[in-house]
């Protein structure tokens, strides 16, 4: 079952995040500064929503989408900026699900695309990315801290 986070629900979803966040070598992970950004992004915050997926009432994944533009084609677009299961649940079709709410979530809010990154040696996500009708970008993605 998939849902949006919540006030109530957040409290479930930060010891995932902090395995997400540990997955990419994140320094520092604060579950206080987690659940004070996370909880932000529910079903009525027009920037964004971060969905769960219970299994048997435990919360075994999560995704995160936030909305912007880009002037490329003059469009709304989401970008799909987390996804994540549990490994032991991972190859069972959870991810596949949580992108297809996803996708289903920034069309119903006036986006024309859902797209994400993920890193180059994250070979396991690139094979249920590339299992499904979407396309692989070419393009080079930088940071510039501020």
């Amino acid at each position: 079952m998939i849902e949006a986070i919540s006030k109530e629900t957040i409290d479930e979803i930060l010891p995932l995040i902090r395995k997400y966040q540990e997955f990419y070598k994140v320094e520092d992970i604060s579950d206080d500064k987690n659940r004070q950004f996370f909880s932000q992004f529910s079903n009525s915050n027009p920037a964004g929503c971060q969905f769960i997926y219970r299994q048997e009432q435990n919360v075994v994944g999560f995704a995160t989408v936030y909305f912007s533009y880009t002037s490329t084609i003059a469009e709304k677009v989401a970008v799909l900026n987390d996804v994540y299961v549990l490994p032991s649940y991972q190859g069972k079709g959870i991810g596949k699900k949580l992108i297809e709410h996803c996708r289903n979530f920034a069309a119903a809010n006036g986006s024309v695309r859902l797209q994400w990154v993920t890193a180059p040696d994250n070979t396991q996500a690139q094979k249920l990315y590339d299992s499904m009708d979407t396309s692989k970008s070419t393009w080079h993605f930088y940071t510039y801290k501020t």
